[in-house]
């Protein structure tokens, strides 16, 4: 028999070989790949990785606990808020009646920013804070948005004045939560942006609508502070609240986790900018949350406030159907449809593997003691 024949049959058998070998084992990799069901839901334990609890009541936690959700209740430097000092005392009171399904994260206060004493008494109350359960700390929008100095700057997050802070949050095994800077939407007109929550949203907080504010920092400046402020603490572990900001392109959201090995971000109340941009393509937004599924945590912003709209029965109504649409969105590749986005969309159908990650597991990891 000719030498090349037989060379030539070896490399042809070599290739149906190889092929057989990828068919079998892309084939076990379908048949192991599950996807949750409607029971999943009330079985599979899950983290909301963003909650706001501002009171004593216990209805939140009790239909937290309903739907088999443990709770993060954040701590917000927002002047509509109690003061923080409140926030956290609210959080305590409800740890302690709920201590196996509630943590919390503190806050500090950018009061006496200018004093040579704001970094000291910041680093002790967060030292108290750290005593009194806190699992990390949340920065919120004042920060580039709100908050001054004594010269009319506006104080962003890469201020050297911060960097202390953030070494002591580090050196403590704490994790940071960061709101910086807004959805890219609140540069443009309202009619100009992309869903109706944020055009909502914006027209019944004109102070936050930076399109009505151009002598304040660009969205561009926000965003730059913050990678600029993670460059400075890599060690730092950061949680970028809203889809870090960058809820508008999983492209430029792609781009922060491949550049900062410590950067995760929650999905609270920017999920409809996913289903938006699964209308234009669906199978990019789905191979993203598969690649980086373990940077990704489930939040919702939901709570239980004070005041005349918070009715308990309604609260909770509100938040069992945000929390099960999500999860419809999550899991399902249903036909589905929002008053917060214009036209269809698909479900992103997650594996269950990743289901248990962003609902759980990554809320554990990047948030130790959680």
């Amino acid at each position: 028999m000719n030498l090349q024949f037989l060379k030539s049959t070896g490399k042809i058998s070599l290739v149906i070989f190889s092929f057989l070998i990828f068919t079998f084992c892309s084939q076990k990799k379908i048949e192991k790949e599950t996807y949750c069901t409607t029971e999943d839901f009330v079985n599979m334990e899950k983290i909301d990785i963003h909650c706001h609890i501002s009171v004593d009541r216990p209805d939140f936690m009790n239909e937290a606990i309903a739907n088999n959700f443990r709770i993060l209740t954040i701590n917000t430097d927002a002047f509509e808020h109690p003061t923080i000092e409140e926030q956290q005392e609210f959080a305590l009171k409800q740890i302690k009646e709920f201590p196996d399904d509630l943590s919390y994260l503190t806050a500090f206060s950018l009061k006496g920013w200018d004093s040579p004493e704001w970094q000291e008494k910041t680093l002790a109350y967060l030292e108290n804070s750290f005593k009194n359960g806190a699992i990390g700390v949340k920065v919120w929008k004042n920060v580039g948005m709100v908050d001054k100095d004594e010269n009319g700057n506006f104080i962003m997050i890469d201020n050297p004045k911060f960097d202390p802070i953030f070494d002591y949050i580090g050196k403590m095994g704490k994790t940071v939560c960061g709101h910086l800077g807004e959805p890219k939407n609140c540069w443009l007109p309202g009619d100009s942006m992309t869903v109706n929550n944020d055009k909502k949203y914006f027209a019944e907080h004109p102070e936050y609508h930076m399109y009505l504010h151009p002598e304040y920092p660009s969205y561009e400046a926000q965003i730059e502070a913050r990678d600029n402020m993670l460059k400075k603490h890599p060690n730092l572990r950061f949680m970028g609240a809203h889809l870090g900001s960058l809820e508008w392109s999983v492209d430029e959201l792609a781009k922060r986790f491949d550049m900062f090995p410590n950067m995760t971000v929650d999905m609270a109340a920017r999920i409809c900018h996913i289903e938006k941009q699964s209308q234009n393509d669906w199978q990019k937004v789905r191979d993203f949350f598969i690649k980086y599924q373990d940077r990704i945590i489930y939040g919702t912003d939901e709570g239980d406030y004070d005041g005349a709209d918070a009715d308990p029965a309604v609260m909770s109504e509100k938040v069992r159907t945000v929390w099960t649409r999500d999860w419809e969105f999550m899991t399902t590749d249903n036909e589905m449809s929002s008053w917060e986005v214009d036209g269809k969309f698909k479900g992103l159908k997650l594996p269950k593997e990743v289901i248990e990650k962003i609902y759980y597991k990554n809320a554990v990891k990047w948030f130790p003691g959680i």
